[in-house]
C-alpha cells in the first residue's frame, strides 16, 4: 500500500484528501506544518509528500529545502499542493526539487489522485 504524507494546515482540505486517498488504498498521514512533517519523517517513510506552501511555523518551501538536503529524505517524491499560482513560486518549488506542482483550485480531488498515481508509477520504473 503506497504511503502519502499530506502536509496541509487547512483541516477541511486535509480531511477531504485523506478520505479520497484512503478510497484508493493509500495509507495517508496528515500533519499541519513543516515542523510536524519533519518530526513524523523520523518514523514514517512515505512514498510521496503532498505539500502545501502557506502554513504556520515552517512553510512548504523551507520544508522542501530541508528534506532535499538530507541524503535519506531527498529521494521522497514531493508534489506541491497549494493555491499559490505565481510563476515565481512554481519555479522556486521546481528549483528546490519538487517533482510537480498543483494549484488546488485548478484540480478536482480525483485529478490530484491521478497525478499522484502517475508520479508513483514513474518512480517505480
Amino acid at each position: 500500500m503506497p504511503k502519502i504524507l499530506l502536509v496541509e494546515d487547512d483541516q477541511f482540505i486535509a480531511q477531504l484528501y485523506s478520505e479520497k486517498f484512503s478510497k484508493f488504498h493509500y495509507e495517508t498521514e496528515v500533519v499541519r506544518d513543516g515542523f510536524e512533517a519533519l518530526e513524523i519523517l523520523k518514523k514514517y517513510k512515505p512514498d510521496l509528500i503532498l505539500l502545501d506552501i502557506v502554513m504556520p511555523k515552517m512553510d512548504g518551501f523551507e520544508f522542501l529545502a530541508h528534506i532535499k538536503r538530507d541524503d535519506l529524505l531527498k529521494k521522497i517524491l514531493v508534489l506541491m499542493f497549494t493555491n499559490l499560482s505565481d510563476k515565481a513560486d512554481i519555479e522556486k518549488a521546481k528549483s528546490l526539487g519538487a517533482e510537480s506542482y498543483i494549484i488546488k483550485s485548478h484540480f478536482t480531488p480525483a485529478e490530484v489522485v491521478d497525478r499522484v498515481n502517475i508520479l508513483l508509477k514513474r518512480k517505480s520504473h
